[in-house]
């Protein structure tokens, strides 16, 4: 079976402390894959190694079979990337913020004019997408960042944080998009601490706490770890067991 993301014995530390901890993880395409723990659990971390803006201390990361430190080029023509600290230029209208990624990309300009207009239909946002960046909603900005993301046409999809400070139609536009993104055959990985949103969109995730992979499967599976069926309640059981026990010292 080929795997859409696959890391192998990843470590990786800062200033001498360990963030993440023989990381293993499988990813297979055609799928929403939440990447799911608390804040500072090493989520962003691991995205950044797998986008090569870090370098790992040890172990090896491939997208859709190429090597990400040996075939960076290969590799990151596969990946698109949408986070809640991205931001667009706002004296360029939607498209030309567009077109320029699909430039950097190496796309030709009929490429880049006909991917355009077929993100246009799938995101719903060709009455907008000459206007200039400046004027744009909240959510009108997401669903650029996410033509940009997307206008080379990647197989693997990294949602890291996307739905921080969006509304509940912006936000319902970005899980629609992930959901269609996955069923054209793509993957996409939903890092998240809001389990809700995972429980409704994931078919599989994987729960990182403290640097280290807790949990890998289907929610299903993951479901079964939980007293009451929740995720919420599966994380803890989990995390509880990775956990060392809290010393809060005698009462006097």
């Amino acid at each position: 079976m080929s795997f859409a993301v696959e890391i192998t014995e990843l470590k990786k530390s800062f200033a001498g402390v360990l963030v993440l901890d023989q990381i293993n993880l499988t990813i297979a395409g055609g799928q929403v894959f939440g990447l799911l723990g608390p804040n500072g659990a090493g989520k962003t971390t691991l995205l950044r190694l797998l986008c090569a803006l870090l370098r790992p201390d040890s172990g090896s990361l491939r997208v859709a079979g190429h090597a990400v430190l040996e075939n960076n080029f290969q590799a990151l023509a596969q990946l698109g990337v949408v986070n809640n600290a991205m931001g667009l230029y706002e004296r360029f209208t939607g498209r030309e913020n567009i077109t320029l990624f699909g430039q950097l990309a190496g796309m030709s300009k009929a490429q880049i004019v006909s991917r355009i207009e077929q993100l246009c239909q799938m995101l719903d946002i060709g009455a907008w997408v000459d206007q200039r960046a400046r004027a744009y909603s909240t959510g009108m900005r997401q669903k650029i960042l996410i033509a940009r993301a997307v206008v080379h046409d990647p197989s693997v999809l990294i949602l890291d944080e996307a739905s921080n400070g969006l509304d509940i139609y912006a936000r319902r536009g970005l899980l629609d998009f992930a959901r269609q993104f996955a069923a054209a055959g793509g993957l996409v990985i939903y890092s998240t601490h809001v389990l809700s949103e995972a429980e409704s969109l994931c078919e599989s995730a994987a729960i990182m706490d403290q640097g280290k992979i807790l949990f890998n499967g289907t929610m299903a599976a993951l479901r079964e770890h939980a007293p009451d069926g929740s995720l919420e309640s599966a994380f803890f059981a989990l995390a509880n067991t990775n956990r060392p026990p809290i010393n809060a010292g005698a009462v006097s």
